[in-house]
């Protein structure tokens, strides 16, 4: 069974910047476990099925101007109905008329009461984003990541190989460090993988022989990034006579990383390879490609257009 992943209802709270209206004193922390949001509608006119209480609703324009035109009554008979299933918190985008019957229901349900000044759509994009990457799938691979020209590199290989050396050198030349040695991996949707850093060890760097380093101090903030897309894997390694390696880049290699496939070059290192501008070109390279220009497919659909011709004439 996949693992669960949560986030706090409070962390949720100040990220997005929500006014809080009610909230229950417990002393347990509330915890979101569903990335998708629920908006409350049907709910209001007594339609329940599909209503998973642990998902967070939201209430917008809509919603309130049917509330608005019931009566009394039926306005607490609503509200009731719904806040008594327990939703998991409720986001309100607009302002409305009946704030004290919903504050009272909400605290005898002890349902969170939260209220934002953005319009629902955005708060609903916003939310949806900040709930796809706290809950994604994830795993830490060993490695280093970059963003090079754009593109995020994800830099592996052995231990003692020169990842991190390499990244200083990249560094260098105006790139920017995502995460050194320990790379933590979401996949925020079906294709797309996101790269951080433990926190305990962001803006870091191991030097092998100096030590600890501090990027942000010692290169300026624009030399880190807090997280990146993983568009491609390197994979370095020592170089070995007995390989056989890919000299025209038509075999396409990949990595597949919580059942996303990446793009991966295997790059063979000797004493004297300029690893770091090796690297710069196989981020273009790959940008080239993802914009529909392959090198290695023109090359030899050219080489074997003058053997065609050749072959012509001599025929």
């Amino acid at each position: 069974m996949p693992h669960q992943y949560t986030v706090p209802l409070k962390k949720l709270i100040k990220d997005l910047n929500l006014q809080i209206l009610y909230y229950p004193k417990t002393e347990e922390e509330i915890l979101v476990s569903h990335a998708e949001l629920m908006r409350p509608g049907l709910a209001f006119t007594g339609f329940f099925q599909g209503f998973v209480p642990a998902r967070i609703n939201m209430i917008g324009r809509t919603e309130l101007a049917y509330l608005e035109t019931l009566p009394p009554h039926l306005l607490r008979q609503s509200l009731e109905g719904f806040l008594s299933r327990s939703p998991k918190a409720v986001i309100i985008t607009q302002d409305f008329s009946f704030r004290p019957l919903f504050l009272e229901l909400a605290e005898k349900y002890c349902v969170p009461l939260m209220q934002s000044p953005e319009n629902t759509t955005h708060m609903a994009a916003q939310l949806n984003a900040k709930l796809s990457l706290e809950l994604a799938p994830r795993t830490t691979v060993h490695g280093v990541l970059m963003e090079i020209y754009g593109e995020g590199v994800l830099l592996t290989g052995d231990s003692g190989v020169g990842k991190s050396e390499t990244a200083l050198e990249l560094l260098k030349r105006g790139h920017r460090l995502i995460a050194d040695d320990a790379v933590e991996i979401r996949k925020v949707s079906t294709n797309s993988l996101v790269g951080t850093a433990p926190e305990l060890i962001r803006n870091y760097i191991e030097l092998r022989g100096i030590g600890i380093i501090n990027v942000a101090k010692l290169f300026g903030m624009g030399a880190v990034r807090t997280e990146n897309e993983i568009n491609l894997i390197v994979n370095i390694v020592p170089w070995n006579t007995q390989e056989v390696y890919d000299r025209l880049g038509l075999e396409e290699q990949y990595m597949e990383l919580l059942g996303v496939k990446v793009p991966m070059n295997t790059i063979p290192i000797t004493p004297g390879r300029n690893l770091a501008m090796i690297l710069e070109v196989a981020a273009m390279n790959n940008r080239q490609k993802k914009l529909g220009y392959n090198a290695a497919l023109e090359f030899t659909e050219q080489v074997n257009q003058h053997f065609d011709e050749n072959m012509g004439k001599n025929g």
